[in-house]
């Protein structure tokens, strides 16, 4: 009962609206508004519980207490900020160009909402179920990009519109990563169907080994590739050039201040709740339970928790990884990611016409160690010393 609870609700409303002869219009308006208020209602609480808890375990790894004076435990914060965002004074310089001045918040903040609906939440529990779900997730994502740029253009400023292209360059570069890594999964399961590719993880090896693509050599380094491209597609540190703290300005976010501040804030954390939920899709065996006397839990638990586990990963990142250069950043996508996201894909389909059995396992292995062992060494190896010689002063 449990399972099917948000099925059985969903199908109760459709089955209300038929009974009072509404127009089938009406019942798809309705059905689609259900959708988007439980993932709204979902998320923006997720959005302030975890904004909380980021602040929490920061405070703890710097040896602070982090909020503790608005309500017990500091839990009532994030109704603090919103109360203080919502009566901040919206200034907007007198040279910006006031309708993508304002358009610019509305659109970062669209593009992650939609990535929501693609999620496989559980079994039989996803909002908008496609053959090509995969391809529309990143299609959609694509649309931060032009939300980032609409921002640093309508500032009227040099600095927003440098830290708008600083931003856009990082994106792009650690967008064909995070492309490529999915692509492995996709390509194993044989479709771009989220729902398909959790279900390719079914089942359990030796009786209690979940057959999750990250437990394979080629899904683990695809994972890994994934997840660090995605803590720079959502703007997280190491990765968080964009915005640094430690610098003048906060790039494309420089000339933005009360409610509008706060949707840029708002887009980057359900940005990153959707880029946690694909990956747990794409690598965690999304809904599927971890062991076989577990899966008597709801799907959606499991995956709401895989989800949440990789959202705290990233906090943790945040707390103790130091920010990178740019020059550090972007060398590192070009040079390591795309590298071995391509290594990924090779060793995933290498494994898969071995037979996926012990053969294809050691293969595939090498085919990632090897070339992870190689980029690693040639990225870090430190520059020859510069060499720099006295010119001789003629004498006058």
């Amino acid at each position: 009962m449990i399972e099917h609870l948000p099925a059985t609700i969903h199908d109760a409303l459709h089955g209300l609206l038929r009974h009072t002869g509404a127009p089938q219009s009406l019942i798809d308006l309705a059905s689609a508004l259900l959708i988007v208020s439980t993932l709204l209602g979902l998320f923006l609480g997720l959005f302030a519980l975890t904004s909380v808890l980021e602040r929490k375990i920061l405070a703890r790894i710097q040896n602070r207490y982090g909020p503790n004076r608005v309500g017990p435990f500091g839990l009532f914060q994030p109704v603090a900020d919103g109360i203080k965002m919502l009566t901040k004074e919206d200034i907007v310089p007198a040279s910006a160009d006031r309708v993508l001045h304002f358009l610019a918040p509305v659109v970062a903040v669209i593009p992650p909402i939609v990535a929501l609906a693609i999620l496989p939440y559980g079994e039989g529990l996803t909002p908008v179920s496609i053959e090509t779900g995969i391809l529309l997730y990143f299609a959609v994502s694509t649309g931060a990009e032009i939300a980032i740029f609409m921002a640093g253009w309508a500032g009227a400023s040099k600095y927003a519109l440098l830290g708008a292209m600083r931003a856009i360059a990082q994106m792009m570069g650690y967008e064909l990563p995070l492309i490529l890594s999915a692509a492995t999964a996709a390509m194993i399961s044989g479709s771009l169907r989220p729902d398909d590719i959790v279900a390719a993880q079914s089942g359990f090896a030796l009786g209690f080994l979940p057959n999750w693509f990250v437990f394979t050599p080629w899904g683990f380094a695809a994972f890994v590739v994934f997840f660090i491209a995605a803590l720079a597609e959502s703007n997280r540190s190491p990765f968080d050039l964009p915005e640094g703290e430690s610098e003048l300005v906060a790039g494309h976010l420089t000339e933005y201040s009360g409610f509008k501040y706060a949707l840029f804030f708002m887009a980057e954390y359900v940005g990153m709740f959707a880029v946690c939920g694909l990956g747990a899709a794409l690598f965690l065996g999304g809904w599927q339970a971890p062991l076989p006397f577990l899966t008597w839990i709801p799907s959606w638990v499991w995956f709401l928790a895989k989800l949440y586990a990789l959202v705290v990963l990233m906090i943790w990142v945040r707390g103790t990884v130091p920010r990178i250069r740019v020059d550090q950043l972007l060398a590192f996508a070009w040079k390591f990611m795309l590298p071995m996201a391509f290594a990924a894909l090779i060793a995933a389909g290498v494994w898969h016409h071995a037979g996926r059995g012990p053969l294809g396992w050691s293969i595939s292995a090498v085919l990632v160690v090897i070339p992870y062992l190689a980029l690693g060494r040639h990225f870090t190896a430190r520059p020859a010393p510069r060499q720099y010689f006295p010119t001789e002063i003629a004498a006058p």
